[in-house]
Parts: C-alpha cells; sequence; structure tokens
C-alpha cells in the first residue's frame, strides 16, 4: 500500500523556521519525482517544490525562492521541506505528491499544481504563520 505521510507543521511567527518531513512507502522513491504543493485558506493548490532524488534536482515556486529547501533521503524514503523566513502568507496546508519520472520524461515538467498530474498524494500537514 502506497502511503504519504506529512509531518512537522505547527503555528510558528513570521520571521520563524520550520521543517516539514513526508514519509513515503510502498513505491521505490528515486523513481518518483517528489513535491510540495500547498493549499491556503480560500484558495486553490499552489505548487511548492519538488525534488528528483535519481538526479538530484530540485525546483521552486518564484513565491519560496531563497527561504524554502526541498531535500531527500533516498535510504529513510522520506521527502523535507526546511520552511525560512517564514510570512503570513506561507500558511497553508502543505501535501506531499509524487509522480513517476516516466510520466513526463522528454517534457519540461519540474511540478504542477493540480492532483491529476500526480501519481500519490498525501494527507497534508497545517502550518500557520502569525504573530
Amino acid at each position: 500500500e502506497v502511503q504519504l505521510v506529512e509531518s512537522g507543521g505547527e503555528s510558528v511567527q513570521p520571521g520563524g523556521s520550520l521543517r516539514l518531513s513526508c514519509a513515503a512507502s510502498g513505491f521505490t522513491f528515486d523513481d518518483y519525482a517528489m513535491s510540495w504543493v500547498r493549499q491556503a485558506p480560500g484558495k486553490g493548490l499552489e505548487w511548492v517544490s519538488s525534488f528528483y532524488a535519481y538526479m538530484g534536482y530540485t525546483y521552486y515556486a518564484e513565491s519560496v525562492q531563497g527561504r524554502f529547501t526541498t531535500s531527500g533521503d533516498i535510504a529513510k524514503t522520506t521527502l523535507y521541506l526546511d520552511m525560512n523566513s517564514l510570512k503570513p502568507e506561507d500558511t497553508a496546508v502543505y501535501y506531499c505528491a509524487g509522480v513517476h519520472l516516466g510520466r513526463y520524461h522528454g517534457t519540461s515538467w519540474h511540478g504542477g499544481s493540480e492532483r491529476s498530474e500526480y501519481d500519490y498524494w498525501g494527507k497534508g500537514t497545517q502550518v500557520t504563520v502569525s504573530s
């Protein structure tokens, strides 16, 4: 059974930091591109970052570039998101999602905001940035 279980979300003050984790199981972690996607209250899904374990590539949305870092541990099959300089507009439910590398092979895709773009999806973890 495939599982993506996010953890680490909590309330933090502006300027603070958090580390989110996504424990993956039931599939070969480094055969997949792993992404973080978030949904702010009353808004749609927003792609945040992607991590390609096999190649060591990372990609970021402009809104988080320079503040967030995504990484992964192949041995632990866990995806991470280190968030620094948090802003109130980072408040959202953060989801972990995975898609097989072969699905977009040969295209320029490196992350998306639609559930249908991914093969697997977690249940999310809440991050609240407020003073």
